[in-house]
């Protein structure tokens, strides 16, 4: 054969081989366990990870495919969520009620997903009972692939998962006995930062360190229940870079407000004089402040960090007013390339017609004497089958109705029905969805499977020529929006991710007593081009165990 032929048929193999490669597989395995924890000095049950509080680190790069085998260690049936984790054509991994049959005392079940296409700070955490209130949850980095340039002006020495949030002393199950009684949990105990809680002056290890002269990436999330909280470093200003899966415009903040279910990414220079700092981190939008603080010391550093702190922001009306306006400083980057090299602003989302308006009014009300939360008027309860696999099975009827809730809010909210939450979304439309918290307190609010474009917060009442104070040109691509008291926030996405999808509060206390709902987005096709099968390690429960298997989706 000529060298001309060998050439060729070489090409030719290597093409071949590279249709076929897959995306590089991260395998991990984890017991879920209580033990002892005690963030506030007072010992209770916690739900540990391979005996980590908070969890080990999936630490991957864009379009990983990650295998987590978990095993349930516990006393009751448990479920992870992989919160900001978009599932493309596969709800059937997101680990919420709504899809997915909880893995039952003394069993284990493999979640395998990809990271398709993003890019981020995420975290997992458990969606069964009050387990959140206990732990249960870790880190998700995303990493950009090494071909596809990160818009950072220097590259970090090292990175740091902060988890920051309230916590309460009452154990999980204490907490959901009180809700369950028709109460509320009430005022947290305190503000704990990976797990840990700290007062000026006290003798504590560091939490980190830094050598002077180098920047490092701090991720920082809030796994509250219920607070938004703010979080500074003493005498360290602060680069944001990345907000939920967007590169951000770098501006400069010496304070961030951080509301419950939120991440982002922010880089920090060693560039003081070496010795101990304090990281500060307290309650947003509370009567009584709560707050906490940790060391970070610079290697070779001499001296204690000075005990005066970083003043955090107003707290009253002026601080809503505060808070809103930096929600409106944060911008993406429009010449960042995102997951892929395209740049982030190569989607014009302002220049699309909006094919459908959702309005959504939170409330509170007495159901047969219990405190409820609801949307619309609809007080979402789970169903012991999974929706998702009521609806592939072809047996809805037997256990939901879908669009119980309007897309407008009745006159009276409050008076809550009861009922499974589900809203019939049209492939691949673009809507808006306008949040309307007509409460004292503020409100989060995550849709699993999606990023949104969060186009507006403001205070009031929405109507449509509010639309003229949109974000139509580099609002951040996100997972959460904050809804502020006596407030609306605006976003706007495409339903072009078929499955079963969760939108719910990210205070828990609310979710677990009905605010939260579940789009069904259903390809017409019934094509594997837009959805995947049932997987064949998928546990089967309640009224579609034993029933014959639909026929499966094909290209």
């Amino acid at each position: 054969m000529g060298s001309g032929k060998v050439t060729v048929v070489a090409l030719l193999l290597c093409l071949a081989v590279g249709v076929i490669a897959e995306d590089p597989y991260l395998y991990f395995n984890w017991s879920v366990t209580y033990g002892t924890v005690s963030p506030l000095g007072v010992p209770q049950q916690g739900i540990l990870i391979n005996g980590q509080f908070p969890g080990p680190r999936i630490n991957c790069t864009s379009n990983n495919n990650i295998v987590v085998n978990v095993f349930n260690n516990l006393d009751e049936p448990f479920l992870f969520t992989w919160n900001g984790v978009q599932h493309r054509k596969n709800s059937w991994q997101d680990g919420t009620p709504g899809t997915m049959c909880p893995i039952m005392p003394g069993q284990n079940f493999t979640y395998r997903f990809q990271v398709k296409d993003q890019i981020g700070s995420y975290y997992y955490f458990p969606t069964t009972a009050l387990h959140r209130a206990a732990g249960g949850y870790g880190p998700i980095n995303v990493h950009s692939r090494a071909l596809i340039p990160v818009p950072f002006d220097i590259n970090p020495a090292d990175e740091y998962n902060v988890f920051v949030g309230d916590w309460y002393n009452k154990g999980h199950k204490t907490l959901k006995k009180v809700l369950d009684g028709g109460h509320t949990v009430g005022r947290p105990d305190g503000i704990i930062i990976n797990g840990k809680s700290a007062k000026v002056g006290e003798a504590k290890e560091p939490l980190f360190t830094m050598e002077a002269g180098k920047t490092y990436r701090y991720r920082f999330c809030n796994l509250g229940m219920r607070s938004s909280v703010n979080v500074r470093f003493q005498g360290h200003p602060m680069k944001l870079v990345e907000l939920e899966g967007s590169h951000t415009v770098q501006n400069i903040y010496d304070s961030l407000d951080l509301h419950v279910g939120q991440c982002l990414s922010v880089l920090v220079t060693a560039d003081q004089e070496p010795k101990d700092y304090y990281l500060v981190v307290s309650s947003r939008f509370l009567k009584q402040e709560l707050s906490s603080v940790a060391i970070i010391r610079y290697a070779n550093g001499k001296g204690p960090a000075s005990p005066e702190l970083p003043a955090s922001p107003p707290d009253n009306t002026e601080g809503i007013a505060w808070s809103m306006n930096q929600f409106r400083s944060f911008r993406w980057n429009l010449t960042a390339s995102a997951a892929r090299p395209n740049p982030q602003g190569s989607y014009h989302y302002g220049q699309i017609n909006i094919t459908r308006t959702i309005k959504i009014v939170n409330s509170m009300g007495q159901v047969n004497g219990k405190l409820r939360y609801g949307l619309n008027g609809i007080s979402h309860s789970d169903t012991e089958t999974p929706l998702k696999l009521v609806e592939y099975f072809g047996a809805a009827d037997k256990t939901f109705k879908y669009d119980l809730m309007a897309d407008e809010a009745p006159a009276d909210p409050s008076k809550l029905t009861v009922a499974p939450n589900v809203k019939n979304a049209t492939y691949r439309n673009f809507v808006e969805i306008i949040f309307e918290n007509h409460e004292k307190s503020i409100r989060t609010y995550h849709l699993d499977g999606y990023s949104f474009f969060a186009v507006a917060v403001e205070p009031g009442k929405w109507s449509p020529e509010k639309r003229k104070n949109y974000n139509l040109v580099d609002a951040t691509s996100r997972n959460n929006i904050q809804v502020y008291p006596n407030s609306w926030a605006a976003i706007m996405l495409t339903f072009d991710n078929a499955g079963m999808w969760n939108l719910r509060s990210e205070m828990w206390e609310k979710t677990y007593l009905g605010e939260q709902l579940y789009f069904s987005v259903l390809s017409p096709g019934r094509s594997l081009r837009d959805e995947y099968n049932l997987p064949d390690n998928h546990p089967l429960c309640g009224v579609v165990k034993g029933m014959p298997l639909p026929a499966p989706y094909k290209a």
